[in-house]
C-alpha cells in the first residue's frame, strides 16, 4: 500500500498507480454525506454532474448549471479532510472556447475548496485540457460513455470502438490530464488502455483492471429508484431502511408514542 499521510494531493493520486495501490472514488453532493464518505478513507470524491439525476430528479446530466455545481462543490469541499475532490464541469462550459473554459474551471477552484475538475472528452478536448493545465488547473479526463453526449450517442450503451478509445485516452494524457475515467467500455479494452498510460485510469463499468473505481454514492447505498446499471453494486439497502424509519415515525406520531418522555421538556 502507498503511504498517504494527510490529504490526497494530485501527485499522491497519480503516484498510486506506480505504487500498485488501487484508488477508490465515490460521488458526494453535500456536506454530511461528503464528511461520511471522506471518513471512510476513499482516495477521491467526485462532485459529479450526476447530481442532476440523483438529487435534482432529471433524466440526464444536461440540466445542471455551473452555479449549481459550485454550490454543491463548496459544501463538499468544506467537509473533506483527506480525499482529493474533483468537480465535473457541466455541459457546455468547456465547449465555449478556451478562455471561457478556464474561467469556468477557475470559478470552481476559487469558489470551492476542491482541487481539480473533470471534463468529458479525449482527443477532441485535448486543446482545452492543455489550456486548463497551463493555467494551473488539474484536469481529470473522461473517455468511453459520455453522459453529456447522450442524445448524440442515442443512449447509455457500452462503447466498443477500441481505436477511438485508445486514441482518446492517450490524447488526454499527452494534453496533461492527471487521470482518466473510463466509463462503460469492455474490460479488455480498459485493461489495454490502463497498461498503456502513465496516469491512473478510474473505471465505472470498465472491468477490474483499471487503476481505480468510481461509483455514484446513491447507487452504492441502494437509494437509486428503478433500474440500476449492470456495473453497479449496491452495498446496502438504504431505500428500504429509509422508508421503514419514516413509516415508523408516522405511526408513532399518529398513535401518540412520539414524542415520548425522553423527547419532552418539563
Amino acid at each position: 500500500m502507498l503511504s498517504t499521510p494527510g490529504p490526497i494531493t494530485v501527485p499522491k493520486f497519480v503516484g498510486m498507480k506506480a505504487a500498485g495501490s488501487k484508488i477508490a472514488m465515490l460521488t458526494a453532493y453535500d456536506f454530511p454525506t461528503a464528511a461520511l464518505v471522506d471518513s471512510a478513507g476513499v482516495e477521491g470524491i467526485l462532485v459529479g454532474d450526476s447530481v442532476a439525476m440523483v438529487v435534482q430528479g432529471h433524466s440526464t446530466t444536461l440540466p445542471v448549471t455551473l452555479d449549481q455545481m459550485i454550490y454543491h462543490a463548496e459544501m463538499v469541499g468544506r467537509a473533506v479532510r483527506h480525499a482529493l475532490v474533483v468537480v465535473d464541469m457541466p455541459f457546455p462550459t468547456y465547449h465555449l472556447g478556451i478562455h471561457r473554459a478556464i474561467e469556468a474551471a477557475g470559478r470552481i477552484l476559487k469558489e470551492t475548496r476542491c482541487q481539480a475538475v473533470k471534463l468529458e472528452g479525449g482527443a477532441d478536448q485535448a486543446e482545452v485540457i492543455a489550456a486548463l493545465v497551463s493555467a494551473g488547473i488539474p484536469v481529470m479526463a473522461h473517455c468511453g460513455l459520455r453522459p453529456q453526449s447522450v442524445h448524440q450517442l442515442g443512449g447509455y450503451g457500452v462503447q466498443r470502438d477500441r481505436q477511438r478509445l485508445m486514441t482518446d485516452a492517450a490524447a488526454a494524457q499527452e494534453a496533461g490530464a492527471f487521470a482518466c475515467v473510463l466509463e462503460c467500455i469492455p474490460a479488455d479494452i480498459a485493461r489495454d488502455i490502463t497498461a498503456s498510460l502513465r496516469i491512473p485510469t478510474i473505471g465505472i463499468g470498465a472491468g477490474p483492471d483499471c487503476d481505480g473505481q468510481v461509483l455514484v454514492l446513491h447507487d452504492l447505498l441502494g437509494l437509486t429508484a428503478g433500474r440500476v446499471p449492470r456495473h453497479v453494486k449496491a452495498y446496502a439497502d438504504q431505500q428500504q431502511q429509509f422508508v421503514a424509519a419514516v413509516a415508523q415515525y408516522r405511526d408513532e406520531v399518529r398513535n401518540g408514542a412520539f414524542p415520548g418522555p425522553d423527547q419532552t421538556f418539563h
